[in-house]
């Protein structure tokens, strides 16, 4: 079979904190309508780190490549987007930086965003005797900050499985920026409280991205998945056009 006829593969990218768990329920309707899904391990490493491991990921797959990320995911994505097989991008609750910003100039642009003062430094130790500074989300300010439209249950669940974020990840800056030359989505999210949405609406305009407003909270993949999987088919049949 042409690989080029093949339906495209759906790789999802998950952000800070988080695993690949926050993407269950949409992996759920995508297979259900038929899309080979790959939920990738971020290592959150940093960006350079993060979308290496993302193109050796896409170079394993045949056929058209959607990208769909969730928070620091948007940088992997950015970055590794560019990429041939790349047909699209999907940003829910996403950054969606250009060439030579770093995450953490996307939280300062605009007033609102509550990841400053709700996450704690942690310094860690290498076999060779440095250090480095990894980020963990304060569990008192997880839900109301993160996930407020999610079960305390599902939060709690969130909050324990939390993955720290190496420091670089939100400094590094990116070197490219997939979305000057591929389509792009955006699932914008009213009610987020990580990255507000005057800031998203910015990425938004800067990138020409089609958007779908969503009354939500950061954790849109977990509290409205039939939104998210609605996006990422309309991407994936933008591509197969």
């Amino acid at each position: 079979m042409n690989p080029e006829t093949l339906a495209p593969t759906i790789v999802l990218v998950h952000g800070a904190f988080e695993d690949a768990s926050i993407w269950n329920k949409v992996i759920a309707r995508l297979q259900r309508d038929g899309y080979p899904v790959v939920a990738f391990a971020n290592p959150l490493l940093g960006v350079a780190v993060d979308a290496a491991y993302l193109r050796s990921v896409i170079d394993r797959i045949q056929g058209p490549v959607i990208l769909a990320a969730h928070s620091y995911g948007g940088a992997v994505i950015t970055q590794a987007g560019t990429d041939p097989k790349v047909k699209g991008l999907v940003y829910a609750a996403a950054v969606i930086p250009a060439a030579g910003e770093a995450a953490s100039n996307l939280l300062e642009r605009f007033p609102g965003s509550t990841f400053p003062t709700s996450v704690e430094a942690v310094s860690y130790s290498l076999p060779d005797g440095t250090s480095g500074t990894y980020l963990l989300y304060q569990a008192d300010k997880f839900h109301s900050n993160v996930a407020a439209d999610v079960p305390a249950s599902e939060a709690a669940m969130m909050l324990a499985t939390q993955r720290p974020m190496n420091l670089a990840a939100l400094t590094e800056t990116l070197t490219s920026a997939a979305w000057t030359s591929k389509p792009s989505w955006q699932i914008r999210t009213l009610q987020d409280l990580a990255i507000p949405p005057a800031e998203q609406k910015f990425e938004a305009d800067r990138a020409k991205s089609r958007v779908v407003e969503v009354n939500a909270s950061h954790a849109v993949t977990v509290s409205n998945p039939d939104v998210v999987a609605d996006v990422i088919v309309q991407a994936a049949r933008a591509a197969a056009k």
